[in-house]
């Protein structure tokens, strides 16, 4: 590859470029007739096809919040006994609606009767309403009063009928991906089914001398192929669907075997042999079979090799794909950063990828600049999120990757970080 070492921002940028136009190409009728329809309890994970309309109201009455009496707000503030005219629990409708002086006893959940407009809180009943525990009107449950300590605004406790959606209403888009909460949403709605994009297919090939099979015993100089399950692992995470093909050896005609038969995937990822290496052989592979590069090197650490660009196919679009260094960590950052983005979009998921967010740095950082770093670290969320991190003898230090929750992003312009810092985190 001839193409210049560029900067993580540039190749970002790079990516979503490419994912600009694979919107455009994707925005067809052809493209919408390849959704499925699943079952609600499957659906978990998947990216919606269809938008998620009310089909009424909702709430489609007014709502209490609590347990307690559906009241007048001004008469209850009067601390005048009330009497107790009725009952409604959730699921039923009241029989009636609330006269002068009057309250409903309601369950949470329950339709208000009309003209109530507040709710008081069973706790904030006067346990003695009438002041001695030997009156009559102590002893006569038909009568509530609001305690003199409390007061109550109109609206209290009672969510109005169409507060959260009116019939009709869009509440999900298209391009969400489900989680429990749409779920949840969506089966409010009355939707058993839901239509949902293609899962993208995502072929893996590891490429490697060195590898032997997990269930394998490893000679003196061999190693356990870490990196396909790793990779599984992460485009299932990201609704993708990993098709894994058998690790290959450094060798031309096992390398081109093996790209061949990795066509029909809707993205590719290639582990390993993409640096300047002797025996790296996937660059020249992958130019045999006419790739064209987008970038084939960026100034970060770990993942510099990282490879970008595309494989003609006979008859359809280009395939696109990354290849990555073979270190795990850095193979894992690498996916993060550049191929879940595109993942994402090859699912029509339509939330931003990656996923940064902020956090204090605990400890102090010095190093060289030039490389943006994305290190192992871990992150306490709890008061506030502090990142720690964790120290690691480089990017084949599966051990100590296991232990981060998170990566520290170092910015290519620093040189030192002092405890404290502000400093942005790559959720993983």
């Amino acid at each position: 590859m001839a193409s210049p070492l560029i900067s993580y921002s540039e190749a970002a940028e790079q990516v979503h470029l490419f994912i600009l136009a694979l919107a455009e190409e994707s925005a067809t009728p052809a493209h919408s007739a390849s959704s499925e329809i699943v079952p609600l309890t499957a659906a978990a994970g998947r990216v919606l096809a269809a938008p998620i309309r009310a089909d009424r109201d909702q709430p489609p009455f007014p709502r209490s919040t609590r347990d307690g009496f559906a009241c007048r707000a001004a008469e209850a503030n009067s601390h005048q006994l009330l009497f107790r005219a009725g009952q409604v629990r959730a699921g039923e409708t009241a029989s009636g609606s609330l006269g002068t002086g009057e309250v409903w006893e309601i369950m949470t959940g329950a339709p208000v009767p009309d003209g109530a407009d507040a709710v008081f809180m069973v706790e904030h009943v006067d346990k003695n309403p009438g002041g001695d525990k030997n009156s009559d009107a102590g002893q006569n449950h038909d009568f509530v009063r609001l305690a003199a300590t409390r007061t109550i605004q109109p609206g209290e406790n009672i969510v109005p009928r169409a507060a959260e959606a009116r019939t009709g209403d869009l509440l999900i888009p298209p391009g969400t991906r489900l989680g429990a909460a749409q779920i949840a949403l969506a089966a409010q709605c009355g939707y058993h089914e839901l239509t949902v994009a293609p899962q993208p297919r995502v072929a893996i090939l590891s490429t490697g001398d060195e590898l032997v099979p997990v269930e394998s015993v490893p000679g003196p100089s061999q190693i356990r192929n870490s990196n396909t399950p790793m990779l599984a692992a992460l485009v299932a995470a990201a609704g993708g669907i990993p098709v894994v093909l058998p690790a290959v050896p450094d060798q031309e005609d096992a390398l081109d075997a093996a790209l061949f038969h990795a066509l029909d995937a809707d993205l590719l990822l290639v582990s390993g042999g993409i640096s300047a290496g002797r025996f790296d052989l996937v660059e020249d592979a992958l130019t045999r079979m006419g790739a064209r590069f987008f970038f084939g090197g960026v100034a970060i650490q770990p993942g510099k090799p990282v490879a970008f660009g595309q494989l003609p196919r006979l008859g359809q679009t280009p395939l696109p794909f990354f290849a990555l260094p073979g270190n795990p960590i850095s193979g894992a950052v690498t996916f993060h950063l550049f191929a879940a983005p595109l993942l994402a979009a090859l699912g029509d998921d339509t939330a931003l990828q990656p996923r940064f967010a902020l956090a204090h740095l605990a400890g102090n950082w010095n190093g060289k600049p030039g490389l943006t770093r994305f290190l192992p670290a871990h992150c306490d969320f709890d008061p506030a999120p502090e990142v720690r991190l964790i120290p690691w003898q480089g990017s084949g230090d599966l051990a100590a990757f296991a232990r981060s929750n998170c990566l520290l992003v170092i910015p290519a312009e620093a040189q030192e970080l002092p405890e404290g810092s502000p400093i942005q985190i790559l959720l993983t």
